[in-house]
Formats: C-alpha cells, sequence, structure tokens
C-alpha cells in the first residue's frame, strides 16, 4: 500500500485540491471497516476541507475521532489504501487532510475545554490510560459520569507516550490534549505509593482522576476493590505481553535479547528523566542500550521501525 506523503501537499490550496479528488468517488471504502478501524467520516470532512470550511471539518473529525492529531500522525492510513482514486492514480491524501484540519483547529483557538452541565452520579474505573483508554475517559467525562484512570507507568499516556517514539508523535502533542483534558477538571494524582482508601476520600469527584503509578490486579490495587468501588470497570491494557518466539536456543539464559515495549518503554523513560537533550546513557533506571551494538530486529511492522528509529 502506497501512502501518499507527497512534499507538495502543503498549501491549503493543494489540500482543497485533493479533497475535492475525493468528491469524484462513488463509493466511499474510505470509511468503511477495511478503510478506517474508527469509522472516521472522510468525504464528509474532505467536501468541507474543499469548500473552505474548516472549522466545521473540524467538528465532523471529531465526530468520530478524539484524538484526530494521534491518528493522523501514526495511522498506518489503510484509508489511502482502500481509496478509489488510487486505483487509477495516487490516493487522496486523508492522512495529511486528517493532521491539517486538527492542527488548524488547534492554531485558530477551536479546540477549547468542553465541561459538562451535569453530572450523572455515575463511578467509572478505567484500566490503563493509552488511546483506548483516554478515548473512553473522554467519552464517559462528556456523558456526565465520574471517572477514575488508572496507569502502572509514571505518565499517563500508554502506548501514546511510551510505545511510539518522539520523531513519529512528539510527546507536546499529548501533552497538549491532556492539558485540554484538565482544563475540563480532569485531576492527575502523581507519585502515589498506591492505598486504595486514599480516593475514597473524594466524595466528590471532579469529572476525570489521573492515577498513574498504580499496577491493578493485585500489587497494588486489587480487581475486588474497583468492582465494589465503581458501577462500571473498563479494561484498556493494550498488549504489552509479548509473544515469545519458539525457536531452538531460544531460553532465559540467553543474554541480549529483548522484547519491543520493555526496550520502547525504558528508552522513554530515560527521556523523561534525563530530558531530551541530556545523556541517555547517564539514566540512572534499567535501560536497554543499543550504543555501539549490532542489533537485529525481529518483525517488520509499526513497532519493529519504532524500535530501529529509537
Amino acid at each position: 500500500m502506497e501512502i501518499n506523503e507527497d512534499p507538495s501537499v502543503r498549501s491549503d490550496i493543494e489540500r482543497k485540491k485533493q479533497a475535492a479528488r475525493c468528491m469524484d468517488c462513488g463509493t466511499a471504502f474510505c470509511q468503511t471497516y477495511t478503510g478506517c478501524p474508527i469509522n472516521n467520516l472522510i468525504p464528509e470532512w474532505n467536501e468541507l476541507v474543499m469548500n473552505d470550511r474548516w472549522e466545521d471539518a473540524i467538528a465532523r473529525l471529531h465526530a468520530t475521532n478524539n484524538f484526530p492529531e494521534f491518528t493522523g500522525r501514526v495511522c498506518p492510513a489503510p484509508c489511502e489504501g482502500s481509496c478509489v482514486a488510487g486505483s487509477m492514480d495516487k490516493p487522496v491524501t486523508i492522512k495529511n487532510i486528517e493532521y491539517s484540519i486538527v492542527d488548524r483547529a488547534w492554531k485558530e483557538g477551536w479546540i477549547v475545554p468542553n465541561v459538562p452541565d451535569s453530572r450523572s452520579g455515575r463511578r467509572v474505573a478505567i484500566v490503563g490510560s493509552g488511546p483506548a483508554g483516554l478515548a473512553a475517559a473522554d467519552q464517559l467525562n462528556q456523558m456526565g459520569h465520574e471517572v477514575t484512570v488508572y496507569e502502572r507507568q509514571p505518565e499517563i499516556g500508554g502506548l501514546l507516550t511510551y510505545g511510539i517514539p518522539n520523531m513519529k508523535l512528539d510527546k507536546r502533542t499529548v501533552k497538549r490534549r491532556l492539558d485540554k483534558m484538565e482544563a475540563e477538571g480532569v485531576r492527575v494524582i502523581e507519585n502515589v505509593t498506591f492505598i486504595y482508601h486514599l480516593l475514597t476520600e473524594f466524595t466528590t469527584f471532579t469529572q476525570v482522576t489521573f492515577v498513574p503509578n498504580v499496577e491493578v490486579g493485585g500489587k497494588d490495587l486489587l480487581v475486588e476493590d474497583l468492582l465494589l468501588d465503581f458501577d462500571a470497570t473498563v479494561l484498556t491494557t493494550g498488549s504489552t505481553v509479548p509473544r515469545d518466539l519458539e525457536a531452538t536456543g531460544r531460553d532465559e539464559s540467553v543474554e541480549g535479547v529483548h522484547f519491543a515495549m520493555d526496550f520502547l518503554t525504558r528508552n522513554q523513560q530515560a527521556l523523561f528523566d534525563v530530558g531530551v537533550d541530556g545523556d541517555v546513557e547517564s539514566w540512572s533506571g534499567d535501560l536497554i542500550s543499543a550504543k555501539d551494538r549490532k542489533v537485529m530486529v525481529i518483525g517488520g511492522g509499526d513497532t519493529g521501525t519504532d524500535c530501529i528509529g529509537t
């Protein structure tokens, strides 16, 4: 599948031309389950861009996507692979248009905090603060529910923060969205050595509470406690459990074999602790360093290329 990242598609005029190409399509496979896993209304916001209605375009984009600035940067764009125009020419530059809409919306001040008018009184626990957990928290918060998000890592964001390298997704982009959620009432309880009853002291939750450094399932917090204290629990734990290779000679005694998420997570945490301009090798944590080593990466998907880029 060819993803069209033509550098000429930069100006709004070119984006409008690309959006206009979408209007020639009779069957929008781009927004089906084979083209877009979240069913983005691609022809609709392309038409709005074509007509220079950018503020309306971000409204249609947000109708199906809580965080288009993330997907517009890191999604492999199966929509472009499904684009009908691509059967005769290059596909419409859907991915470029998507993040152009949301980036313009941030720049113009169209994305602002939206505080719910009322509360339902229902309490929901979300385990995991990756893209699914954050999207669930955002949706449930807008519906008026009181949400608590638990994250086992020190920083909020899950895959967005630890699994995707900075060169693909700048962490300032993640922070900007988290700041918006904070303006909507999100609270972060930082550096918690978790005691469950800490949260029971908050008789009134303010929309969403983020609790990092907490592992649910026995180490810090029992699942039974969640079930007792919340009306519902949403599990958004991602896929950090690796699949090992059943190969001859592969056992725990073999040194220098690491799983991708261990490598990515530790390197990202090192960047948080020493800073982008700091010396990662000086990090006091358990760094997995590839410096001055010959490395073989098994697996050529997104995660494999993220490891190579890191």
